[in-house]
């Protein structure tokens, strides 16, 4: 019988750098605080959902290099309990990282990604015969270059390993990036193809759809979701809520009101709130109850800098929105 999640993709070590002002060419910034941890979906949802108390197995499966970077995702996954025996490693390209430069005072971030083994990352890392879990995450469409190529009878590589799991008797889930580029419309539908759930931002899914979803509006949501002819559950995400829009209608969440001066900063939000969302549906929550659960997630990690450390277990993130209350 199966039971908990396998979440594959992007495993990142991120560098936080907080700056006091982010500087124009050939000019200097004085770093302060410096911070490291996770990135990338996989391993943020898994940390997340071991963080909130997971009581099922939680699996890994992506590629890491042969390095100081890929020893930490290792280390760091094996002390959460997390199963590392389906994320590889290579010598061919080092671990992937970020540095993420984040000035004082605005929060505002710029990133300096280097793409590294993920983009070596391909179907036949993943085997659904060898794990025991009943739901697979995925993530990130359209930062796996191997997995966004084409494929000729599925689409893409990355519906390609979609289609396995789904085969395999796994339920699934999709997360994209923020890219800006032409690329949703050639990449992302066929994913959905074989995805019961997908998860974007404002942004994403106004570059999905072709409409501007910038503000929060669960009618618009609601028609975006037609225009896409999915079935499965559409998932976004603003800064002030989020929305669920599936057949059965569309079900919205505001976000919770935390005070300003608790909020570090917003990496790490969008998984926090598929972790949470997540943790529900595997628990058999009603879809109000996953919502909530999944935006007082991402109300608790915003308030560390790092992705995931401001995650508590379920109990206590929830506690932050009888707390301070939830946006209309």
């Amino acid at each position: 019988m199966r039971r908990g999640i396998a979440s594959g993709g992007n495993f990142i070590v991120d560098y936080v750098k907080m700056v006091d002002v982010y500087p124009a060419e050939q000019t200097l910034a004085n770093i302060g605080k410096e911070f490291s941890g996770s990135g990338g979906a996989p391993y943020n949802v898994l940390l997340d959902l071991a963080r909130l108390g997971a009581d099922f197995p939680l699996e890994a499966i992506g590629l890491i290099g042969e390095d100081e970077a890929g020893q930490y995702i290792l280390d760091d996954c094996q002390a959460n309990g997390i199963d590392t025996r389906q994320l590889a490693t290579t010598g061919a390209a080092p671990t992937s990282y970020t540095l993420v430069m984040v000035v004082e005072g605005s929060g505002r971030r710029t990133f300096f990604h280097q793409r590294g083994a993920n983009a070596l990352l391909g179907p036949a890392h993943f085997d659904f015969s060898a794990t025991s879990a009943s739901h697979f995450h995925y993530g990130y469409l359209l930062l796996l270059d191997a997995l966004d190529a084409a494929d000729g009878e599925f689409g893409t590589k990355a519906a390609r390993v979609l289609a396995a799991a789904k085969e395999a008797g796994l339920t699934t889930s999709v997360d994209l990036v923020s890219e800006d580029s032409d690329r949703f419309g050639r990449i992302v539908p066929s994913a959905l193809r074989y995805a019961d759930f997908a998860f974007m931002n404002e942004f994403e899914a106004s570059r999905l759809t072709g409409l501007d979803l910038t503000h929060p509006d669960p009618d618009l949501a609601g028609r975006a979701y037609e225009s896409l002819g999915y079935s499965g559950t559409l998932l976004i995400h603003w800064p002030d809520g989020a929305a669920s829009c599936s057949p059965s209608g569309t079900v919205w969440q505001g976000r919770v009101l935390l005070p300003p001066e608790r909020i570090a900063s917003v990496a790490g939000s969008g998984d926090a709130f598929a972790a949470g969302y997540l943790l529900g549906y595997l628990r058999g929550y009603e879809e109000r109850r996953r919502l909530r659960l999944g935006v007082c997630c991402a109300a608790a990690s915003i308030t560390d800098y790092t992705c995931c450390g401001g995650v508590v277990p379920e109990a206590e993130c929830l506690r932050l929105g009888e707390t301070f209350g939830f946006a209309p």
